[in-house]
């Protein structure tokens, strides 16, 4: 016998009835800025999730009422993707798909929470996707703010702690500012340029894939090409059979290059890290360009770098699909553990010198 549903199960199903409508409308969103598989893709999964809504609607019936809106994050979440449909986007929806009740609700069923942990899945997989575009501009970004804040930071306060005069400190943070800047742009580019270079070494001949049509059967050196590659012995020679049973152009396709995408551009990465360093840096220098000093420098100064710190780790939280929360106090602690060592090193050494 089906049981009447109490008050509170109506509410229950009716915020997920709103939930799943606002999800649907966010792929929908984000479909409508992509193209090719990405936009099938996205599409399936608001397909999917009108399913879920239509699960809602059959049990509530004439008590559906109008529609509700769905919470706060998922409204969020809509606004982002249509004026975005970046890759933030994407990793926020991958964490509201992992929050999903219904494995907890024997109202649900058995299907829809597979479908949500499968959706997860998807959703990972095409954040990945944008991860990997901007992994390597991105990271030197990061690490270059981080860089900024927490060294020009820890400079600052040791100086300041050491008691002198509020123009040295000035010129000590205007200094580090420059000095870690370029050094940070000159050292990334190198970096990056020196890693495409090893990659460009490691690629296959492009002209090899010509010489497959006149290689000799018997002797079958190209089962050599890939054992080299960590095939095994009999793995290789069933292949290069294959290859050379077809004798066709499509092994080509082994040896042409591989692009750059996870790496960047050395030039990207080298004026990313230039600028978030020099915007991180100066961070910790206002307060002495609008003339605060002693004591009131520092706290203005720990205080703007606090915030700065938790924006740049809340947001490589939502990027990896982790707690921007626990993402941020990390970032946070590790900074200010870093600088606090320094200013008590500076209050060392104005106390020895003095």
């Amino acid at each position: 016998m089906t049981r009447t549903p109490s008050n509170a199960d109506l509410r229950r199903w009716r915020r997920y009835l709103a939930a799943e409508r606002a999800e649907a409308a966010v792929y929908r969103d984000l479909a409508s800025r992509r193209k090719g598989e990405e936009r099938e893709i996205l599409l399936a999964l608001a397909d999917a999730e009108g399913r879920h809504e239509q699960h809602w609607l059959d049990l509530l019936g004439e008590k559906a009422g109008r529609a509700n809106r769905g919470d706060l994050r998922t409204r969020i979440l809509g606004f982002l993707a249509r004026r975005f449909g970046s890759v933030f986007v994407l990793a926020l929806a991958q964490r509201a798909e992992s929050r999903s009740p219904y494995e907890a609700d024997d109202d649900a069923t058995d299907a829809m929470a597979a479908d949500e942990r499968i959706h997860e899945e998807v959703v990972r997989a095409l954040a990945a996707r944008g991860r990997q575009r901007l992994s390597g501009t991105f990271r030197a970004a990061v690490f270059g703010a981080n860089d900024g804040l927490v060294s020009n930071l820890a400079l600052v306060l040791g100086v300041s702690a050491a008691g002198v005069a509020n123009n040295v400190v000035l010129l000590t943070g205007v200094a580090g500012l420059l000095a870690g800047a370029l050094s940070m742009g000159a050292g990334e580019y190198v970096s990056v340029r020196s890693q495409r270079e090893l990659v460009d070494a490691s690629k296959p001949n492009p002209a090899a894939g010509a010489s497959v049509a006149d290689l000799d059967v018997d002797a079958n050196e190209l089962s050599l090409v890939y054992r080299a590659r960590g095939m095994s012995k009999e793995d290789a020679a069933a292949h290069a059979r294959q290859v050379l049973a077809g004798r066709d152009p499509a092994p080509r396709r082994e040896f042409r290059p591989q692009d750059h995408d996870t790496i960047g551009s050395a030039l990207g990465a080298a004026l990313s890290s230039f600028c978030f360093f020099a915007s991180g840096a100066l961070i910790p220098v206002l307060p002495y360009l609008f003339g605060a000093t002693g004591l009131t420098a520092v706290l203005i100064s720990a205080v703007l770098v606090g915030l700065a710190l938790l924006g740049t780790g809340s947001i490589v939280g939502l990027l990896s699909g982790a707690s921007p929360v626990k993402r941020a106090l990390r970032q946070l602690a590790i900074g200010f553990g870093a600088a606090g060592a320094t200013y008590l090193l500076g209050l060392l050494f104005g106390v020895s010198t003095g």
